[in-house]
């Protein structure tokens, strides 16, 4: 079984198939209980999630029809189990998007530190293919928000790593574009404009890199009224350098 959050949410069957998850209210109680990871999600908290301060007189029949109907489109072999006044989903055997991500890019870290950034670009590409949309689209709104921002932080830092992984390799021909689109998107990310800088560099184009970090400078100080952190500082030291 395989349950998919990063992106619109969806569970892939042991039989192969697509689960039925039906709307809003069962989505959002089956993100719930995959972002715990096998803890415990107390009725409270999924009332709050599922109803967001409205609260029926019938909410604790209604919860119960959810978690019935949640438990016929899973199917076996997930386990959807009361415990302790909650529920707690055990996934025997399936797996979860985010959860292969954070392992991939975990490995792909740690090839990076051993100099091999070959192997590293190879893991950290794959757990970005793993991305398919927005987190979590089609869920109520106070539980994304949050955990759409978390793991988008995440998808980035791995971005920039390959891309870093992409320049060690020498492929700065395809690190370029990437980090453009990158600073472009969230110009205030100082690791991504010193990547590009990095890479417009050993591009041969350092008067393009310069440009980048005072464009940069400039953002910094309109936007936030602070000067360029020690990793942009470096990387322009580095581009005057040679």
């Amino acid at each position: 079984m395989e349950f998919r959050i990063l992106g619109p949410l969806a569970v892939i069957r042991a039989d192969g198939h697509l689960a039925v998850l039906g709307g809003r209210k069962p989505r959002t109680l089956l993100a719930a209980l995959l972002l715990a990871r096998g803890r415990v999600v107390p009725d409270e908290r999924l009332v709050s999630l599922l109803w967001e301060g409205v609260r029926p007189s019938t909410v604790d029949a209604q919860l119960c029809t959810y978690v019935s109907r949640l438990r016929k489109g899973l199917g076996r072999p997930a386990r959807l189990v009361r415990s302790g006044g909650g529920y707690l989903l055990a996934p025997d055997g399936g797996t979860i998007d985010a959860e292969e991500f954070e392992r991939l890019a975990s490995a792909g870290h740690d090839e990076l530190r051993a100099g091999e950034a070959g192997r590293a670009a190879g893991l950290f590409g794959a757990a970005l293919d793993l991305w398919r949309g927005p987190v979590l689209a089609g869920i109520a709104e106070p539980l994304r928000a949050g955990e759409s921002a978390r793991f988008e932080e995440l998808r980035l830092a791995v971005l920039e790593s390959r891309i870093e992984a992409d320049m060690a390799i020498g492929d700065h021909l395809r690190a370029v574009p990437e980090a453009t689109g990158l600073v472009l998107e969230h110009p205030l990310r100082e690791r991504a404009r010193a990547l590009l800088m990095a890479a417009l560099c050993a591009s041969g184009r350092p008067a393009d890199a310069v440009a980048v970090y005072h464009r940069g400078r400039r953002i910094l100080d309109e936007r936030l009224g602070i000067a360029p952190g020690p990793v942009l500082q470096a990387a322009y030291q580095r581009v005057l350098s040679g």
